[in-house]
């Protein structure tokens, strides 16, 4: 187990945290039409038929022509040739040498819908891994020299660590960070540390590059990082390495100080819930 170097208390300035670049939360304005509940004889017949062409296509991987289209949705030609010259012309479908075939905006919403599964699924085994440990749970990779935390998932009673400062600008001073930085060569280490200088976030934080670049070289393989209070005062952190192909990623959990004796035993209950799931998540959590 990774420990943590000590550090004298010194006088330190809190870094100023960040403003985001993302926009702001869009919610419904108050003087919208107000959506109405809608009755089986409201719903517009053309969608519903446009929907079961799109269907129906999907069920042919090699293409089908209008006349069997129509035949098997019950449409008559007419209808079933004008929707279709409709839908090729959105891009739901293509058409070549008299047959149809889905388009690149339903492949488009096909991917988009596998991702959102991936994702349900990553979210549904955080929030299990959450209750059976009773510790907020984090994933995190890095990705084109950035950290990204993908998914967090905590509870009221169990809060997951408040982003005070910015994680990817600060990734010396928490578990997750260093677990992350650990699985890179030297020189990525550097590069990002270029980027991202050490800094001080509390009087526990790695005081320089150095001393940061010392101790993650003694990270062993597959080793847990740990943290004490060195992003966040009354905090401690533990970080779960995973090995995603050439992806850097890691499983994480966050306890109060004053429960830190339950964080060895908490981080190898994860360890090991990782390790149950990890060939069927494999593809999941590269979301």
């Amino acid at each position: 187990m990774a420990t943590a170097d000590t550090a004298s208390a010194k006088p330190y300035a809190p870094p100023t945290r960040p403003c985001s670049t993302a926009p702001p939360l869009q919610r419904p304005q108050g003087g919208g039409v107000p959506e109405q509940r809608q009755s089986g004889t409201t719903l517009i017949g053309s969608v519903q038929r446009a929907m079961r062409l799109l269907e129906t296509v999907a069920e042919h991987p090699y293409g089908a022509p209008a006349k069997q289209l129509a035949r098997e949705t019950g449409l008559a030609l007419p209808t079933a040739y004008h929707l279709l010259r409709t839908l090729v012309h959105e891009g739901y479908l293509r058409r070549e040498k008299g047959l149809f075939f889905l388009g690149e905006a339903a492949e488009r919403l096909g991917s988009s819908g596998a991702a959102q599964k991936r994702r349900s699924t990553v979210v549904d085994t955080l929030a299990q891994w959450r209750d059976s440990i009773g510790v907020p749970v984090y994933y995190a990779v890095y990705r084109e020299g950035e950290i990204e935390v993908m998914c967090v998932s905590d509870t009221p009673g169990n809060p997951a660590v408040e982003e005070w400062a910015d994680f990817r600008e600060t990734g010396h001073a928490h578990a997750i960070g260093q677990c992350l930085l650990s699985q890179l060569d030297e020189q990525s280490r550097r590069d990002h540390l270029d980027r991202y200088p050490v800094q001080s976030i509390t009087p526990y934080t790695v005081r320089d590059d150095h001393t940061l670049m010392r101790r993650l070289s003694r990270v062993r393989r597959m080793e847990t990082v740990v943290e004490r209070q060195e992003y966040a005062l009354g905090t401690v952190c533990a970080a779960i390495p995973i090995t995603l192909g050439t992806t850097a990623a890691t499983m994480a959990i966050s306890l109060p100080a004053h429960q830190a004796d339950r964080l060895f035993a908490a981080a190898r209950q994860l360890q090991d819930e990782v390790g149950r799931m990890l060939g069927s998540l494999a593809i999941s959590i590269s979301i």
